[in-house]
């Protein structure tokens, strides 16, 4: 039987000027900020340059994903999930400071997806498998993470209180302080299911696993 669907996990984070493409004609001039953006980036090159390939494979550039169980992911967990804890232990979110001027305090922005949508777009993969290709998987919208923590406190029905802590200094200067993904591609493919918004999918995460300590 032939191998129908191969699909490449790779993760679309701490991207340089060139910015955050998924069109396969510049994934040569993406210079990620860290080795390990650099080792995901290295790992799609290597994708495209394979002369025999399934009838179908997909590539996926995740963004910042979030959701149900990842407490097994340490401190690589999503903000929401670390908040969570320290809000149940101290009652407060610590968010970096800004170091740009342009940026203020906890008003970094990300493009945060919650994993039901990822899941949701790898079954549209899974099932559509046509138009191979490396895709961007974000929701198209950057958001805060002032956003994200106030999302937190009121899904957990308490006072927003929120502390900024100053940026370790080894992170400054590779700090990403915006990430956005560009999803006409997706789009473009015929995938038109409708995303999280970041309040629907946080509430949804801490109402329905964190606060009952769901875990599967």
């Amino acid at each position: 039987m032939a191998f129908a669907c191969l699909c490449i996990i790779s993760c679309n984070l701490w991207w340089g000027e060139a910015g955050y493409d998924d069109d396969e004609n510049r994934i040569n001039q993406l210079k990620p900020l860290n080795p390990y953006g650099d080792s995901k980036n290295e790992f799609d090159k290597w994708a495209l340059q394979q002369k025999e390939k399934p009838y179908f494979w997909a590539g996926l550039k995740f963004f910042n994903v979030y959701g149900p169980n990842e407490f097994h992911k340490g401190r690589m967990a999503s903000v929401i999930f670390h908040g969570f804890n320290q809000v149940q232990k101290d009652g407060v979110i610590r968010l970096f400071k800004s170091h740009r001027p342009e940026y203020k305090d906890g008003w970094q922005l990300r493009d945060f997806i919650y994993v039901k949508d990822v899941t949701s777009v790898c079954f549209f993969l899974m099932n559509h498998r046509k138009n191979s290709g490396i895709y961007n998987l974000g929701t198209g919208k950057a958001r805060s993470f002032y956003d994200l923590a106030s999302s937190t406190f009121k899904a957990m029905d308490i006072e927003c209180n929120i502390q900024f802590v100053d940026m370790p200094i080894d992170i400054r200067d590779k700090y990403q302080y915006f990430t956005e993904a560009k999803m006409e591609k997706l789009s473009a493919i015929g995938y038109k299911e409708p995303f999280y918004s970041l309040e629907d999918g946080v509430s949804d995460y801490v109402c329905n696993y964190l606060l009952p300590a769901k875990y599967y």
